[in-house]
């Protein structure tokens, strides 16, 4: 009884799931850097081996109006609008292999890509979206010092399982054009990571980091020194599909520790007694101010407490000094000579006047004495 309904049910729940012309697959999720590449895989496994008629990849971000990115018809390929020279078929259209290489990642290519492929006599499309998620750029500059170690990225993000058959790194330097292998992979080998080993300046150096099962091709170069400058160009393969990225490396001299040693002592903060000690000096100086002040305004009160009058004394002093030690002796000559009364008076007052021993000399031959009456006397005539 309940088997026909069965029977009758499962073929609309099937259309209504297929929407009878499309089929839907969930969406996947890609992140990459700006600058690098992206592959956005759109493979169908299943379906038949009826060829691919007609591939449509549609983009479109925040709501707005959906773009071509490029669409495949009549087996020509056309890149549309501004992704005309950054994007390409890359997938194997036999097998239903409709994956988009897109090239030199920009930070508005952010958004959801679709992809539709449509198989000859058939009206179903088979519909697959990836989410690009767009990083800021790593920089395709790197500076080391001498003996330091640089890595060098070379990765292709990807959707799908595809593994990387070979990775290969040349290097070229600043001063020669000439490239100089660095290295050369092969996973497929049996070899660790499939690297041959390298030789010249490079071996032993030069070490494969990265995981090919994720396509991933960095390196990492050991001991770098100044002949190491130049270019580092990196070619990862997935079968016919080759994606290349260049890096530019820049070896400088290491500083002097004593300039790094100089900053980090500036650096420093103040410890907890070096505070106290600061602080201490600040009250300090803070209280012995008012009364450097005090001190100041005495010393110029009392300096100008000083009259006039006792500095001109003073100067009289130091004037008269000289002139005592003169009258002294002059006094002392007269009273040793034994002169009369009316002598003494003429030479007493005669000594009054000063006199300083710098400007006239003492006579050498004694006054002559004069007559009591005060008139000179007078020669007898002969």
């Amino acid at each position: 009884m309940f088997r026909p309904l069965k029977l009758i049910l499962m073929p609309v729940l099937l259309g209504s799931f297929l929407d009878l012309d499309s089929w839907m697959v969930s969406c996947l999720e890609l992140t990459v850097h700006a600058g690098d590449p992206a592959l956005l895989g759109c493979v169908f496994q299943g379906i038949g081996e009826k060829p691919v008629a007609k591939v449509d990849w549609i983009f479109s971000a925040g709501g707005q109006s959906e773009e071509y990115v490029l669409y495949y018809y009549a087996n020509l390929s056309v890149p549309v609008g501004r992704f005309q020279s950054r994007v390409r078929l890359a997938g194997d259209l036999s097998r239903s292999d409709g994956s988009l290489l897109l090239q030199n990642v920009q930070e508005d290519d952010q958004g959801t890509y679709t992809c539709e492929i449509r198989l000859e006599m058939e009206s179903q499309v088979f519909k697959k979206t990836v989410v690009l998620q767009v990083l800021p750029e790593e920089p395709k500059e790197l500076v080391v010092r001498v003996g330091d170690a640089a890595r060098m990225g070379c990765v292709l993000q990807s959707t799908e399982g595809r593994l990387m058959t070979k990775v290969h790194w040349v290097f070229s330097s600043e001063k020669h054009t000439q490239e100089e292998l660095l290295l050369s992979c092969h996973p497929q080998l049996g070899a660790p990571k499939g690297c041959s080993p390298t030789w010249g300046r490079f071996q032993n150096r030069v070490t494969l980091v990265g995981d090919p099962a994720r396509n991933d091709g960095s390196i990492t170069l050991q001991g770098a020194q100044e002949s190491d400058g130049g270019s580092y160009s990196c070619s990862v393969h997935l079968g016919n599909l080759t994606v290349q990225k260049t890096v530019v490396l820049h070896v400088v001299q290491k500083e002097p520790r004593t300039s790094v040693t100089s900053v980090a002592h500036r650096a420093e903060p103040l410890g907890g007694n070096q505070l106290v000690i600061i602080v201490g000096i600040v009250c300090a100086t803070v209280l012995m101010l008012p009364v450097l002040i005090l001190l100041v305004m005495r010393t110029h009160r009392n300096k100008r407490s000083v009259s006039p009058t006792a500095l001109v004394k003073g100067l009289e002093n130091i004037q008269k000094a000289p002139e005592e030690h003169v009258y002294s002796s002059l006094i002392t000559r007269d009273v040793t000579e034994e002169e009369d009364p009316s002598d003494r008076s003429e030479a007493t007052y005669m000594t009054m006047q000063p006199v300083w021993p710098s400007l006239r000399p003492a006579p050498s031959n004694p006054p002559e004495k004069k007559p009591a009456g005060g008139l000179p006397g007078t020669q007898p005539a002969f």
